[in-house]
Parts: C-alpha cells; structure tokens; sequence
C-alpha cells in the first residue's frame, strides 16, 4: 500500500479452509485491529511483532467457527476490545467479555483511521463488512463470508437467509465506490483482492437484477 496513506492491511492466508486473517495498521498511533483470528495465530502475532503493530481491537466480520478460533489466543498476548454486531451475538450466544456491540454505520476509530461497520446478514444475522477509507483515498472493504471475489457466502446454513444476502450485496455494497478494493474472508479465486467495480462488472451474484432471480440463481 502507498507510504503516504494512514493506515495499511496486512493479508494472511491461513488454515484448512483458506481463511484470510487481516491486520488493519494505523501508522500514526501503531495501534493494529486483527480481523477474524483463526487458526495460526502465532504466526498473525508474529507479523504483528515484527511491523511494530500493537493489537488493540478484535473485529469480527461473523461468529462461524473459522473466523473465530484464534480470539482467546489472542486475548492471552493483549488486551484487546472484541467488537462484532449485536444481532450477530444474540445469534452466536458465546458468554463474551464485555465485548462492544454494533449497528450498521457504526464507527470504529483506530487512532486516525476510522472503521466504518456495515451490517451485511444474509450469511448469519449479525455479518458485517469492514469499510477503511480516507479523504482521497482508495477505501477499502474487508467483507467476510458476505462477499467473495465472483461469489457470495453460503445461504443454506442455520441463521441464514438468501433474502438478506440480496439486500446486503444490492443496497449496502454495490452502491459503494467502484474504485474500492474488496478484502475477501477466503482465497476462493486466483487473486487475492479485486475492485468493486470489477466485481459488479463480473461477479453473477451482483449482476442479477431482481430477487427472484437471484433466489432462482441460488437454487440452481
């Protein structure tokens, strides 16, 4: 990522199932929020260690146990502050640590970096998006198992609901920035982030036009 902007995002690939594990670093503070620990997260400290990153958010993009399993591991090495949606921890039910809930819309400050939370069900009640961005800058979404590069998550699991996945993808994220990069929560494709606007252009589950026919095309 350029020098010049305030924040950066470090991608691990990491697990069985090919999980992304982020770190979104702001520069000015050192400060670092880890985006679904899981699995190795050893090695997600140790790339924390050695950029100079102190971890002080845990940010959850849903509450499925592959974006989850490395959170107390993390806890063990800082004290960090476990933010996720509410609706997503009425829907986990875990007996969490004071953790910070969420609304759609909700900001997340990062010493100068501001995370913008966006409620995105459809794969689970409480899913959400992770949106970074700056004045002139080209924001970035890190969007879990609601958006993948040419596909969507899962609409068959318990807590899902395809309907809720249509709204998500149609009125919460297509109507983002075409220029933003998308962050998915597994390496599903062969590049590991894409424009939006590439994604509109190309991925079949944004280029549906109504919801029968989106509901029709995840059936088939």
């Amino acid at each position: 990522m350029p020098s010049n902007e305030p924040f950066s995002i470090h991608a691990l690939e990491l697990g069985p199932m090919e999980n992304f594990i982020y770190l979104i670093h702001d520069h000015a503070s050192g400060r670092a929020a880890v985006v679904d620990p899981a699995w190795d997260v050893p090695e997600v400290l140790a790339l924390a260690e050695a950029r100079g990153m102190r971890i002080t958010d845990i940010l959850l993009t849903h509450s499925h146990h592959d974006h989850i399993n490395g959170i107390s591991d993390v806890l063990e090495k800082y004290d960090a502050q476990l933010h996720l949606m509410k609706s997503e921890a009425q829907f986990w039910g875990s007996q969490l640590d004071l953790p910070s809930l969420h609304h759609g819309g909700d900001v997340i400050e990062l010493g100068d970096s501001a995370i913008k939370a966006l409620h995105t069900p459809g794969h689970t009640p409480g899913s959400q998006c992770f949106l970074v961005e700056e004045a002139g800058q080209v924001g970035r979404l890190i969007s879990g198992d609601t958006l993948f590069l040419g596909g969507c998550g899962r609409v068959d699991l318990p807590g899902s609901d395809p309907e809720a996945m249509y709204r998500s993808l149609n009125e919460t994220l297509k109507r983002l920035a075409d220029e933003t990069l998308v962050f998915p929560g597994h390496l599903y494709s062969r590049e590991p982030h894409d424009t939006l606007g590439n994604e509109k252009r190309t991925n079949p589950f944004l280029r549906v036009s109504s919801l029968d026919q989106f509901l029709a095309f995840m059936r088939a």
